[in-house]
């Protein structure tokens, strides 16, 4: 195996939040050749967690046993063979965007407002600006915990809003295969410059944040009912709903995962108690709580 294996790895350096616990094992792939050899050796039973920038990931304080894979600086294929954008999943979303733009093709564009990578957006279905991951999504590779890579057509899965369901467990996404529409680059490039523009100005990117951290229910937007609730600057410890946007939680410093994790229960049960309305957290918590 050629890739890093790091024991006891603090896991605040690799997520968005700059928060949470250390991992017993961290292992960032060289290829992914090397990715299949490494999950080949490991136990049936070892506990597994893929992340790419961390950016929609909330690790607790106790940290994460079993081992980490890093996908982010690991897995960075992206070419194109003028059918289809082929991308492994470290690839930031942003430069897929920019990839497909300078290929002259078009609908990966919303891609550069996602702040991740091509992995994560494949698990979760992520979107923004009116685009989703799934809806250019041609086929996928996944690797299962033995090591071996499968080909699954985009049928295969069940998609829905920020969701998806695998057919079979214990598989990951370590490529797509992404199907655009050919097009002007110019055009395209200027609606990403467009969306990047419109995302510095409404969210609070100078601050640790993990995306949006609520799901938006039908028909409503969560940014709106957090604001209505009166729940925009509102802190616990050093983690804050944002000013700018109160769909994000930003860290102002020295904010610990059970800050964190403590205002968006907060959150939802202040905006379930004055708008009726159960918010689902889109971002995902893995870990064990740290000892007070």
């Amino acid at each position: 195996m050629t890739g890093s294996l790091l024991h006891n790895e603090p896991l605040a350096r690799y997520t968005s939040w700059r928060a949470g616990g250390a991992a017993d094992r961290l292992y960032i792939p060289a290829s992914l050749d090397d990715l299949q050899q490494f999950l080949a050796g490991l136990p049936e039973r070892e506990p597994l967690h893929f992340i790419g920038l961390g950016s929609n990931l909330l690790v607790r304080d106790g940290g994460v046993r079993g081992t980490v894979i890093l996908m982010h600086g690991a897995l960075t294929a992206l070419q194109t063979d003028k059918e289809f954008i082929y991308a492994e999943a470290g690839v930031t979303c942003a430069k897929l965007a920019r990839f497909a733009a300078r290929q002259h093709q078009h609908g990966a564009e919303f891609m550069a407002g996602i702040p991740g990578t091509v992995g994560g957006a494949l698990a979760m279905n992520a979107g923004c600006h009116g685009g989703e991951t799934w809806e250019i999504v041609e086929r996928v590779l996944t690797v299962d915990r033995q090591g071996r890579v499968h080909e699954r057509n985009h049928q295969a899965f069940a998609t829905a809003y920020r969701h998806v369901e695998m057919p079979v467990a214990d598989e990951w996404f370590v490529a797509a295969w992404f199907r655009l529409a050919a097009g002007d680059a110019s055009e395209a490039e200027a609606k990403i410059k467009q969306l990047l523009a419109r995302r510095l100005a409404t969210q609070p990117l100078n601050l640790p944040n993990a995306g949006s951290v609520f799901r938006n229910p039908p028909g409503d937007h969560a940014a709106r009912l957090i604001e209505t609730s009166g729940l925009k600057g509102f802190s616990i410890g050093g983690a804050q709903v944002s000013e700018k946007h109160a769909n994000f939680i930003v860290n102002q410093g020295g904010a610990t995962a059970a800050d964190i994790e403590q205002l968006i229960l907060h959150v939802q049960a202040v905006v379930k108690e004055k708008q009726g309305v159960a918010l689902q957290a889109e971002v995902r918590i893995i870990g064990e709580h740290g000892h007070e």
